[in-house]
């Protein structure tokens, strides 16, 4: 019997119970899910930061901490957490993602904010160029990142992409280092941040950085708010320096409603939406992972914690 507690908030615990029940079913494990299991009868710890569990000292027989997210930046510094770590990357969350990112970088690519905004009977065809002549940059090259800049390629945009350790993709241009992010950003008419948060991605897209771009370029991030240094996003959107910047991810959620991203003209604001843990296939990948650890093999998309992510 194995002995797995879910630490995900109380309120999604009905989302969750049936699908991770039928996911441990489906891969023949004999599995006693609960909220309330004593710590030191614990095997494996579904686990999200915005849920009850802070302190993992009491969890002395646990194997793993699977997480239900894909950003562990708030909790893996914390120094009680000695067991494996594993981000969520389940099939929903994504392709969440690649639907986000590959519609807003269509709506850029061919002009619809304009187009939406013309409609004042004035005949003025203006054609976008060819994908393959738009540029599209990505910064981080993890799972969700590649996902993404094979979508895009398949749609036949010019990809290039950049992670802070070398990388290869398939019939992808990739960078790594600093010289190979100043490259990415001067080739970048639209730019994708998909970086983790880590004392170093903090504030990659600065003054400095944003000045490095083609001037009018286009920005999303999906990624993490504090990638970008909002006060020089605001005076490069000022400028003219970056045309629009369509931001879903801050550095306090809810963007508070006195925010100047909400009333600038050239900025658009969706409310963490580009990609959702799905409860069906995230209770898959953990039924997975699990599997494949009573089984003695690695965990899928275990963190580096020297490395933060």
């Amino acid at each position: 019997m194995i002995r797995v507690l879910f630490a995900g908030p109380p309120a999604r615990w009905p989302e969750y119970e049936i699908p991770l029940r039928a996911a441990f079913a489906a891969r023949g494990l004999d599995v006693d899910l609960s909220r309330d299991h004593p710590p030191e009868t614990v095997d494996y710890i579904v686990f999200s930061p915005n849920g009850p569990l802070s302190d993992f000292t009491p969890y002395t027989r646990c194997k793993a901490v699977l997480g239900l997210w894909a950003g562990v930046e708030t909790v893996v510094g914390n120094p009680t957490l000695t067991q494996p770590l594993a981000r969520m990357a389940d099939a929903g969350l994504r392709d969440g993602m690649v639907e986000w990112v590959t519609g807003h970088v269509l709506r850029y690519h061919l002009g619809i904010d304009a187009q939406l905004a013309a409609q004042d009977g004035q005949w003025c065809p203006v054609s976008a160029p060819l994908a393959r002549n738009r540029r599209v940059g990505i910064l981080g090259l993890g799972a969700l990142g590649a996902a993404c800049a094979g979508a895009l390629k398949a749609l036949n945009f010019d990809v290039a992409g950049w992670s802070r350790r070398p990388k290869a993709l398939p019939d992808i241009q990739t960078h790594s280092g600093t010289e190979g992010l100043h490259s990415i950003l001067a080739r970048s008419d639209i730019l994708v941040l998909l970086l983790p948060q880590t004392p170093e991605t903090e504030n990659t897209l600065n003054t400095k950085t944003l000045a490095m771009m083609p001037r009018g370029a286009r920005l999303l991030n999906p990624g993490r708010g504090p990638l970008i240094d909002d006060d020089a996003l605001l005076a490069a959107l000022d400028s003219g320096q970056i045309g629009h910047a369509t931001l879903d991810v801050f550095r306090i959620e809810p963007l508070p409603p006195g925010h100047p991203y909400w009333a600038h003209p050239n900025v658009t604001v969706t409310p963490h939406i580009a990609s959702e843990t799905r409860p069906d296939t995230a209770a898959a990948f953990i039924a997975e992972n699990i599997a494949r650890y009573e089984q003695g093999a690695a965990l899928l998309n275990e963190v580096d914690r020297a490395a933060g992510y």
